[in-house]
């Protein structure tokens, strides 16, 4: 009698969430999304953290060891060896995750993880100019997609599982979720946002970042101590300093390309590449006496809000870089560009009357919103940075950053969603390195 009236409890229970779900589709699809968004969350976390612990401690090892940055042409010759091979096919980076959740096909090679992990440790730990965004995100892309065939995700959720990807790594990496989410979801179709990722995109990046600081793992924090009223002629300000970082972030674009191709065409031999490339960054080094362009450079970042530096630093730190990733080592380009921006920005507070700590925080993030195309992901993540009080003029700067960059982008793989301007209607649904 008791089991009989068990079973019938039982399956009235079952009728009840089945007519739930019938009622309310989008709990069914909550429930999936952040069962998966737990699990690639928890290891893409995991795996920021270890990665960020680490990369720290190359960093700090080296700059207590300066001879070591002699053997960055040793360390490229190491990365170009390991890609030509071994890993040819994912030697394309976070252009493979954005033609993934493009076009769904083969499953992004689980090697790609550790590749672009000791690639660009081997970078910082020899003193090239290289960032940490970009080893995030691949290493998120290759844990997350080893899932899709396990829980049998179709093509169309499986490019949902590539942007909570993006997004867990990048809000992990820089302790910005809410950046992240958006950022997952606004970087590989220019103008256009894919909303039906939206809760998986911030579920994977909230838990993503909970659990790099859970392993003990600190972001460094930035402080913009005053910020003036607004104003029509601050407004104008904020405008005039987007176009500069628009300008900086098409520079950059462009310069890094045609450096990456000059470096193939002069040299065949892939492994050759990072190696001279690491020659004339180690001579730099030397010639200018100072490891303050290499590396994240983290503490000129920090010195651009509190005191006026040298206008030419941006131009170092951009020259830098553009030669140490053209060539071929790894690392992001994200961290250089907040470096750029922030210096940058410090430099127009020679002429621009706004707070140099407003103006580096604008340029930190207007640089990269250019550079990327993702002016509302730059946005929040300044917002997420330095608090709310600036989110006027840095969504200003970002959003004409975004603007005055034009089609250009350190991604080639990003499709044109609305063009920026409509003379350029005719360009919807190409990529961007086909225009």
């Amino acid at each position: 009698m008791f089991r009989n009236n068990k079973k019938s409890v039982f399956r009235i229970l079952i009728i009840l969430i089945k007519l739930f779900f019938r009622k309310y589709p989008s709990a069914l699809f909550v429930l999936k999304w952040l069962f998966i968004t737990l699990i690639i969350g928890v290891l893409i976390g995991s795996a920021s953290a270890f990665f960020l612990q680490t990369l720290e401690w190359a960093t700090q090892f080296r700059e207590n060891h300066l001879w070591l940055i002699a053997f960055l042409p040793l360390g490229g010759f190491l990365v170009g060896l390991l890609y030509h091979y071994f890993g040819k096919d994912v030697e394309s980076g976070n252009n493979l995750l954005i033609e993934t959740i493009h076009n769904p096909q083969k499953t992004i090679p689980l090697k790609m993880a550790p590749f672009v992990y000791l690639g660009t440790m081997i970078t910082h730990f020899f003193g090239g100019s290289a960032g940490r965004e970009g080893t995030a995100l691949q290493m998120a892309g290759a844990i997350a997609d080893q899932f899709s065939k396990p829980f049998k995700l179709s093509a169309d959720d499986r490019k949902i599982l590539i942007i909570s990807a993006i997004a867990a790594g990048f809000g992990s990496v820089f302790g910005t979720p809410l950046a992240g989410a958006i950022f997952g979801l606004e970087v590989f179709l220019v103008g256009r946002l894919k909303y039906n990722a939206l809760f998986p995109a911030i579920s994977a990046a909230v838990i993503a970042d909970l659990v790099t600081k859970l392993w003990n793992t600190h972001h460094t924090h930035y402080q913009i101590d005053y910020i003036p009223e607004i104003s029509f002629l601050n407004i104008l300000y904020a405008v005039i300093t987007g176009i500069f970082f628009g300008i900086c972030a098409a520079t950059f674009i462009k310069t890094i390309h045609k450096t990456g191709s000059l470096f193939k065409t002069k040299i065949s031999y892939p492994p050759l590449r990072p190696f001279i490339g690491g020659i004339i960054v180690a001579s730099f080094v030397w010639l200018i006496g100072t490891t303050k362009y290499i590396g994240l450079g983290i503490p000129t970042i920090i010195d651009s809000f509190e005191q006026q530096l040298p206008a030419y630093d941006f131009t170092l730190k951009m020259i830098f870089t553009i030669i140490t990733l053209a060539a071929g080592f790894k690392g992001g380009e994200v961290t250089p560009l907040f470096f750029i921006g922030a210096t940058l920005g410090n430099a127009l507070g020679y002429f621009i009357p706004l707070p140099i700590a407003l103006l580096a925080g604008m340029g930190f993030v207007a640089v990269f919103a250019g550079a990327t195309n993702t002016p509302i992901a730059c946005s929040i993540m300044a917002i997420e940075l330095f608090g709310n009080e600036c989110g006027v003029y840095v969504a200003i700067a970002c959003v004409v950053s975004y603007l005055f960059s034009g089609s250009n982008s350190i991604y080639k793989s990003q499709i044109i969603g609305e063009p920026k301007n409509n003379r350029f209607l005719k360009d919807i649904g190409k990529k961007l390195s086909e225009l």
